[in-house]
This record gives C-alpha cells, structure tokens and sequence, in this order.
C-alpha cells in the first residue's frame, strides 16, 4: 500500500473491524455490565469510540454529522460517552458507530492529508486530517485493547477477530499452567 491516506484509512478500518468483533455473541447484560471499578463496559466504549468518530472527522472539519449527541452536552449524566442508557439498545448503539464510522469515512474520502480543521478541546487546536487519523488509529486501538481484556474478563473470548485469534496457542490447559506460573512468580517477588 504505497497511497498514505489509504494505510492511515486501512488501519483506522482494521481497529474497527476489531471493536466490532469484541460486541460479538454477547447478551445485553454482558455488553453493559461494568468490568472495572471505573466502570468500562463494552457498549459504553463502543459508543465513546462512535462519539470520538463523529466529533474528529465531522465537527473538527466542519462537517458535522447531524447525529446528535446529547450526552455531550452541558449538564449530561456523568461520563455518559461511556455508557448506555437503558433507552439506548445494544443495536441504537451498534448503529450509531456504523453511522459515525461511515461519516467519518465521507470525510476522510472528501479531503486530503493536509486539510486543516480544528479541535476547540485541543489546546493547540489547529490540525490536519493526517494528524486526526494518527490519533483516531491511537484512540480506536487503545479502546480496543480495552475491548480485548473486558471480553476476556466475560467470557473468555481473545484475538483480533473470527478466524484470527492472534494467540500462540489454543491449549486451555496450557494457559492456565502458565497464568498460574505467573502468579507464583508475582507472589514470590
């Protein structure tokens, strides 16, 4: 892939396709349940990563989506970006991120690397789409990461996605001698 935009375009499309994959097979109770003292949960990061892709590639270029988003809004419930409400289904959420992805994809489709936008909660505000990708490619794979240890934690489930588990092994018993190794080691220093 020699075309910039398209590798910046390519891995941002492969941290979604990750985030997506992580919602999979799971009951609304697991997609909303909080598996941190923080409360991280994998619906409310889907939605915090929909509402990072609609703020980034919409307003920052002065593209807006039209999608409204009041939990950004003054006076919202606490950390609301990072939860759903229970009148927001797992599917309302699901979509939005589809929606904002697609928008984002118009955006990034419509403009080249060195167009300027700017980001009112950023300091140094001023910006370009490169920059914005970069950090979406960061956002997008930090938060999957997240993904990936919130769904170990419910059922188990690892990897980057259907057929490409990304693990050295498939052996349980194997996984649990060396999770147990690594507790003695931790105990023992």
């Amino acid at each position: 892939m020699t075309d910039e935009k398209a590798a910046l375009q390519h891995y941002v499309r492969e941290g979604r396709e990750a985030v997506l994959w992580k919602v999979e097979e799971l009951s609304e109770y697991d997609l909303r349940r909080p598996m941190t003292p923080t409360g991280t949960n994998v619906l409310g990061v889907v939605k915090h990563l929909a509402t990072m892709e609609l703020g980034y590639f919409g307003d920052v270029f002065g593209r807006p989506s039209g999608i409204p988003t009041p939990w950004m809004e003054p006076g919202a419930e606490f950390n609301a970006d990072l939860w759903a409400a229970p009148d927001e289904s797992s599917a309302w959420v699901l979509d939005l991120y589809r929606r904002a992805c697609a928008h984002a994809d118009s955006t990034i489709d419509a403009l080249d690397l060195d167009s300027r936008g700017s980001v009112p909660w950023w300091p140094s505000g001023g910006v370009t789409l490169h920059r914005i990708l970069v950090h979406m490619i960061q956002e997008t794979g930090r938060h999957a990461g997240h993904l990936d240890i919130v769904r170990e934690l419910i059922d188990g489930a690892v990897g980057r996605g259907p057929g490409n588990d990304n693990m050295t092994t498939d052996d349980q018993q194997q996984w649990r001698d060396h999770r147990d190794r690594l507790e003695r080691i931790a105990r023992d220093a």
